[in-house]
């Protein structure tokens, strides 16, 4: 007599997906290309949401205002602003043009130069809504990175960036050398307080 036995495979349970979204940028008050970069992170995230709803997936964003050359090191930040999810960079190139907002923020005379994206055959200033619900969707179902491109090794803080935090630094520290406007008030003869304080002469008011 033949005796059967059937085994069952094991039901293999999915975890819930989990999208960490990473915004790191020069900054987000002024930058037009930082700011829009976050809308458009917002924009995409409500076109998909029923998709998150359905997968039960758990969406993380994560803005960073990156300050100095030591943080820019630490989360090997190349160009702003950047758009990382589950640490991967959405853009496979660092390309970039001169970005006004971010020139005026530094003061610097050479000028500030922030990412551009590339994307079906455009440029833009600002990551693509499109390319931003497409990278959330690969990392929902697991499509590879090869067929798109893998993110560039990082080589270090470039001299665009160095630039922007050594100018934006002195000029921080040539504000906070300067008397306040109330002080200014009783420390000059009223014809010298045009011009701001001589931040080389700190322990005296020093207005010109």
């Amino acid at each position: 007599m033949q005796i059967k036995i059937q085994v069952s495979k094991k039901r293999e349970i999915s975890t819930p997906p989990v999208i960490d979204i990473e915004l790191l940028a020069l900054d987000l008050n002024s930058c037009t290309r930082c700011v829009g970069t976050l809308d458009h992170i917002e924009k995409a995230i409500d076109i998909i949401r029923p998709v998150l709803e359905v997968m039960d997936a758990q969406v993380n964003v994560r803005k960073i205002v990156v300050e100095s050359e030591e943080q820019a090191r630490q989360y090997h930040f190349a160009t702003s602003p950047t758009v990382r999810i589950n640490g991967n960079d959405i853009a496979f190139e660092t390309l970039e043009s001169e970005c006004d907002s971010c020139t005026d923020l530094c003061g610097c005379d050479e000028g500030t130069s922030c990412r551009v994206w590339r994307y079906r055959g455009g440029e833009y200033t600002e990551s693509p809504v499109g390319l931003v619900v497409e990278s959330i969707l690969r990392q929902i179902f697991g499509s590879s990175r090869e067929s798109v491109g893998e993110t560039p090794a990082y080589r270090g803080v470039p001299e665009n960036l160095r630039r922007f935090f050594r100018s934006k630094s002195d000029t921080r520290l040539a504000t906070e050398s300067c008397c306040s406007p109330v002080g200014q008030e009783t420390c000059c003869e009223p014809s010298r307080r045009a011009t701001c304080c001589d931040a080389s002469q700190p322990e005296t008011c020093g207005c010109h």
